[in-house]
């Protein structure tokens, strides 16, 4: 089986960050929104993607110097705060040691993505194994990015299950005719993250690693994988 992890919110707590640096741009446009409120409407969506919709929201354009404040704002933040999901080293390891394959598909842009694994820790769990939605032409909720990592894993989409933390991603890797496990064990989730996971498409939802990883390593037969029917998975061609 190739389990498929999303990063943000479930191998590294940036989602909180995310969300607090949105929030605080927002607020100096004159739009004040909850952090809360980003998390609760974004999690998952490609970062330009967020902004785009903001903008068309409240009526304002976004010049790309803006999006390049967000980034650098992240970054020296990432820097700073940065930290992985505790136990997901630990998951990971477990999995790659019952002979699973294991790999990264992200919204994130894949400098960033790899940036950030490596200021967490977990880069050299997954190698060249991580693939971006910068690297398809469609992000979450499109299940490009999760077809994508199929395909350069050289697994069945029906033989793959996804950790994510978000309704876009479950709802791609539901297209791509996966099984998804939801998590919601980031800073950024709240009180219903986890029943708009099942309602989404999540078969089950862990809220810390410790109950992901005993229910990861589960023997294969035992661990139920409820697969969607098939929508919009066509291989993506490269972006």
């Amino acid at each position: 089986m190739l389990v498929i992890f999303d990063c943000d919110g479930v191998l590294i707590d940036s989602e909180i960050i995310y969300c607090a640096v949105d929030a605080a741009i927002l607020d100096e446009l004159g739009h004040p929104t909850a952090p809360s409120e980003i998390a609760r409407r974004f999690t998952g969506v490609p970062h330009r993607d967020v902004w785009r919709i903001l903008a068309a929201d409240h009526g304002f354009e976004v010049p790309e110097t803006l999006f390049e404040r967000i980034q650098a704002e992240c970054r020296r933040r990432f820097a700073a705060e940065l930290a992985a999901i505790p136990g997901a080293a630990d998951t990971v390891r477990a999995l790659a040691g019952l002979g699973h394959e294991v790999c990264v598909a992200s919204s994130t842009g894949l400098d960033s993505l790899r940036r950030n694994l490596g200021t967490a820790g977990l880069i050299d769990l997954f190698g060249d194994r991580v693939f971006s939605a910068s690297q398809v032409k469609r992000g979450k909720p499109a299940p490009d990015v999760f077809l994508y990592a199929a395909s350069q894993m050289g697994a069945d989409p029906a033989d793959c299950l996804v950790v994510e933390d978000s309704v876009a991603g479950t709802t791609a890797a539901r297209r791509a005719g996966m099984a998804v496990v939801g998590f919601t064990g980031g800073q950024h989730a709240d009180d219903e993250l986890a029943a708009r996971l099942r309602a989404a498409g999540a078969r089950h939802v862990h809220a810390d690693m410790a109950g992901l990883g005993a229910w990861l390593s589960a023997p294969v037969d035992q661990v139920p994988v409820d697969q969607a029917p098939v929508d919009q998975a066509t291989a993506p061609s490269p972006a």
